[in-house]
């Protein structure tokens, strides 16, 4: 069993799926707090109502946080052809994305500092900045992932980017980051209307109601997209060496419109999750309009979660396809760190992860209860 575990192909698939678990947990932890931030112009109309819903994420954004930096240094340390494309190749994108992110510990930190009321709406507004241009730009990055991204590799092995800033704006490309910005504002909703009182809660239950409609919507349409081909689609034709080594040129890759369905044609009950996709926002959407605050939040990180499985499930064995050269696309099975190095990290997570999943669980539990308006008066200065 232990041999098996840690042999070279099982390795690699684990690592795929521990990749999926951390985006994922990106995207349901530190997503509703970037959808607070976008929604804080709009469910917030005055001072103490956006210390409201600011005290609603203040205390834990930063654990949050934690997930994203998780998920590129496993990126780095598991996939380092992957990190050093994705990086380099959306590099442009990925500085707006840190510009954004610096805003939000600034805006935390310093929109109180002062009680004049313009110094504290335009640290608001960069709170907004911080929230929502990153859940626009991951949006985007996906949308070009699926689309396949323009480089290819020297015999030398060096990744060679052929793309722009603009190129990655392209129509596919935004959709898929409207997708992601609607999802995340629903995340983001259903967070403040299970933990605001008051009128900040019942703005977002209102505004939580069209974004999961539009999730819902916008998702369902891109999977009619990807059915019709319009969203790429690239396909392994060469045998697959599972415990071979990381050589990303040595194999064929053909793009294919329908390859992006396959997955779920040769495996039928994986349909589940896309349908879970469609199906979490509409009964978030149900829970915003009758109430339910808890269970909204249940099934809008199910939504989350389902959506983004979808993604690496639609692509698998692909992790980035070449639009120019399909052949140097990078896959499960040949842009993998060593063996050495995904068994060690194994361990290491087994040991460590458990911990941060306790330490999270104690802070929520530690910090449960909702935030109203008397007790950010009451708090004075040690809140928001």
């Amino acid at each position: 069993m232990i041999d098996f575990l840690f042999s070279y192909e099982t390795l690699r698939l684990i690592w795929w799926v521990l990749l999926g678990v951390l985006l994922i947990g990106f995207a349901a932890m530190d997503g509703f707090d970037l959808g607070v931030g976008a929604l804080l112009p709009f469910v917030a109309k005055d001072d103490i109502e956006r210390r409201v819903a600011i005290n609603t994420v203040g205390p834990v954004w930063e654990g949050n946080q934690v997930w994203f930096i998780l998920g590129g240094g496993a990126i780095f340390a598991a996939w380092p052809a992957l990190y050093a494309l994705s990086f380099s190749g959306f590099y442009l994108a990925m500085f707006l994305v840190l510009c954004a992110l610096i805003l939000r510990p600034v805006g935390f930190k310093y929109r109180s500092k002062r009680p004049d009321a313009a110094w504290r709406e335009r640290w608001d507004w960069a709170l907004f900045i911080g929230g929502a241009v990153p859940a626009l730009i991951f949006g985007v990055a996906i949308g070009n992932t699926l689309q396949g991204v323009p480089f290819h590799f020297t015999p030398e092995l060096r990744p060679i980017y052929e793309g722009s800033l603009i190129g990655l704006l392209n129509p596919l490309a935004l959709f898929c980051g409207l997708v992601s910005l609607a999802m995340i504002v629903m995340h983001g909703a259903a967070w403040l209307s299970f933990k605001a009182d008051g009128i900040v809660s019942q703005r977002a239950k209102a505004y939580g109601t069209g974004a999961a409609l539009l999730t819902a919507t916008l998702f369902a349409l891109g999977g009619l997209l990807v059915w019709a081909g319009l969203l790429g689609g690239y396909k392994v034709t060469s045998p697959i060496v599972w415990d071979g080594p990381s050589n990303p040129i040595g194999k064929t890759v053909v793009a294919d419109a329908g390859a992006w369905l396959a997955n779920f044609r040769a495996h039928p009950a994986l349909w589940a999750v896309p349908a879970l996709g469609v199906t979490a926002p509409l009964l978030a959407a149900i829970g915003f309009r009758t109430g339910q605050e808890g269970l909204t939040f249940l099934a809008s990180k199910l939504a989350v979660a389902m959506i983004v499985a979808t993604v690496g499930l639609a692509m698998f064995p692909i992790l980035l396809p070449s639009s120019t050269n399909p052949g140097h696309s990078l896959t499960v099975f040949d842009a993998s760190s060593s063996r050495a190095t995904l068994r060690n990290m194994l361990l290491a997570t087994l040991i460590f992860m458990p911990l941060i999943l306790a330490y999270t669980a104690w802070v929520y539990r530690v910090l449960w209860g909702k935030v109203s308006e008397k007790g950010v008066e009451d708090a004075g200065h040690s809140a928001y």
